[in-house]
């Protein structure tokens, strides 16, 4: 039987998943994953440590063998009646490519490293016709035009086919909620001005689609069909003829590949993105728009799963749309704890961290600690006061909800399948650091903590959870670095930063990953996506994203195996890539090992 994954709508973008024929390390998982269309990405960055514990796999009946597309029961993925569980990377860029065979190539290096799920944009939209490169739709002058030629979605259709070749699930994303052009928004009167600027130190000097937001999204529909001066960025979950036209986009995308992939909606959606927020803007307007897309998506064929693409910001004060009404309480057998799991409110929060920071404290003391002060990023920072250091009124934007998100009502939209959630440590706060430790143990506790409570929102909801991307910057790697809301690179050659190293080494970046993939393989999340694969080797051509390493005249256009594959700060070609890939390759085998035949 032909395993069709359905299309996985998340609230993201569109993520669409594609498994393909039999594979020799993990034919009866390929076979399963024929035609996957439904399974939202996993992380997956190991150490060199191999974990010691795997996810228990529940059995299942024979109704859901007999079921052709991948399904969701009891918190799991279940495809012909057994469980569903991945690690995967991502790559943005894969129709960006310049042949048919540079994708053949990238997708084969993945499967090759055990790589299952590859989450890409599936879309790519352009107000003026670019001379080259990829383009998926012109949204230009009141209309919308989808390119179906080759340089259109026959190159999304290369991809898909070749994914299937190599048994590997495609997780699309149909739009972006970042797309900057800098000197082009003031976020302060909001004038828009015409042109792009490619200056020095803007960072816009680069080939288009080398950049994760310079794709179009959100914002591009917002500049078309907006209101003008007034314009705010929410008018995309608000304005009916921008929702029109997004809808009539994923309407031919989801209706193209319905038997082959899955679809997220958005990425990181929120209510502020280069363009402002505007006042009325708040986390029940993200959730009705996550409502009526993931309704359309259904109508259109319901059986695809849709999954929220959102960030997996918290907001336990909001007022919910969709609440939560808990199960029926019953008592725990004698001698043994109830398993049930609790709510998140602000209070366990603030006590968990509490708790984190006497104890951090505590040992601190007993192993000579600093005096006068810890260095943070580069920065040597006074140490707090006990008091200072348990004073976390506030826990940042990752619980009070000013970015518009709410992932708990999100998750229990009638109709989403499954929930997503992001961890970019560089970019996004998670909570107060604690004074005792180093900058580098925050950002891995903070991603360890940040994964167990979406570990346990899953298990509250009783929904599968994905981390459909994670990274960090190395030091190494800084210099490419340009924060998904921007296209400058701070840290870049032209702006003359003399500060010390950003970023992470490569070895703490290893550790990370390897800590944050555990706890998620023991946390029970089914599935983990690295942000990002990079591909060497690859055919360049003047004007693309895969450009040719040498400027000015006398170039070839077309110079097979020089080019590098976008890189946006997170690639890992030249920063330990075999030891990145050697941790991939592990855990991918751990989350997918079914413990229940065994």
């Amino acid at each position: 039987m032909r395993v069709r994954w359905g299309i996985l709508v998340a609230v993201y973008i569109l993520h669409g998943i594609h498994f393909s024929p039999s594979d020799a390390l993990f034919p009866h998982l390929t076979m399963l994953l024929n035609s996957l269309w439904q399974v939202v990405a996993s992380a997956l960055l190991v150490t060199a440590a191999t974990p010691t514990k795997t996810v228990t796999k529940r059995a299942t009946g024979a109704s859901d063998a007999a079921h052709p597309f991948v399904t969701v029961k009891d918190g799991q993925f279940i495809v012909n009646g057994s469980t569903l569980n991945f690690v995967g990377t991502n790559a943005y860029w894969l129709a960006a490519l310049n042949s048919d065979d540079d994708i053949d190539f990238t997708l084969g290096n993945m499967s090759a490293k055990g790589i299952r799920v590859v989450r890409t944009w599936a879309f790519n939209d352009v107000e003026t016709i670019p001379e080259n490169g990829t383009w998926f739709q012109l949204i230009a002058n009141g209309t919308t035009t989808v390119n179906e030629g080759s340089n259109g979605l026959q190159k999304l259709d290369t991809v898909v086919r070749l994914a299937e070749k190599h048994g590997i699930l495609l997780h699309l994303s149909l739009t972006n909620n970042w797309n900057p052009r800098p000197l082009l928004e003031n976020n302060v009167t909001g004038i828009i001005i015409e042109g792009r600027d490619v200056t020095n130190g803007t960072g816009n000097n680069l080939p288009r689609n080398t950049l994760s937001n310079d794709y179009g999204g959100m914002d591009v529909y917002v500049r078309q069909f907006g209101s003008g001066n007034l314009s705010s960025h929410d008018e995309f979950y608000t304005n009916p003829v921008i929702i029109s036209k997004f809808l009539n986009y994923t309407t031919q995308i989801v209706s193209r590949y319905a038997n082959n992939t899955s679809v997220e909606i958005a990425n990181d959606p929120r209510c502020n993105s280069s363009m402002k927020a505007s006042p009325n803007c708040n986390t029940m307007t993200v959730t009705r728009f996550h409502q009526n897309v993931t309704d359309h998506i259904k109508s259109i064929d319901k059986n695809h799963l849709v999954a929220s693409g959102n960030q997996g910001f918290f907001c336990t004060n909001c007022t919910k749309i969709f609440p939560r009404v808990p199960p029926p309480q019953t008592s725990p057998r004698p001698g043994r704890r109830s398993n049930m799991v609790k709510p998140l409110t602000m209070r366990k929060l603030f006590d968990d961290r509490k708790l984190a920071f006497k104890k951090s404290r505590a040992l601190r003391q007993k192993t000579n600690p600093p005096t006068g002060g810890i260095r943070i990023r580069g920065r040597w920072m006074s140490t707090e006061t006990r008091r200072q250091s348990f004073d976390m009124q506030n826990m940042g934007p990752a619980f009070d909800g000013s970015q518009g998100v709410d992932s708990e009502d999100i998750i229990n939209i009638p109709g989403l399948d499954f929930g997503t959630f992001q961890l970019f440590p560089d970019q996004n706060s998670y909570g107060p650091d604690d004074p005792n430790l180093p900058a580098f143990n925050n950002t891995v506790n903070q991603g360890l903590a940040w994964i167990q409570l979406h570990a346990s929102l899953g298990k509250l909801f009783n929904k599968p959870i994905i981390l459909n991307g994670f990274g960090l910057v190395t030091q190494n790697n800084s210099q490419s670095f340009v924060p998904f809301n921007s296209s400058l690179a701070p840290f870049g050659a032209d702006t003359g930063t003399t500060q010390a190293p950003f970023g992470v080494t490569d070895q703490q970046r290893d550790d990370a990953y390897t800590q944050w993939l555990q706890a998620g393989l023991e946390g029970g999340l089914q599935g983990m996506l690295q942000y990002q694969w990079s591909q060497g080797n690859l055919t360049t051509q003047v004007g693309t994203a895969i450009s040719p390493p040498v400027a000015g005249t006398g170039v070839s256009p077309d110079i097979a195996g020089t080019g590098v594959s976008p890189d946006d700060g997170y690639a890992i070609q030249g920063q330990a890539f075999d030891n990145v890939t050697g941790i991939i390759q592990s855990f991918s085998q751990d989350f997918g090992r079914d413990d229940s035949s065994s």
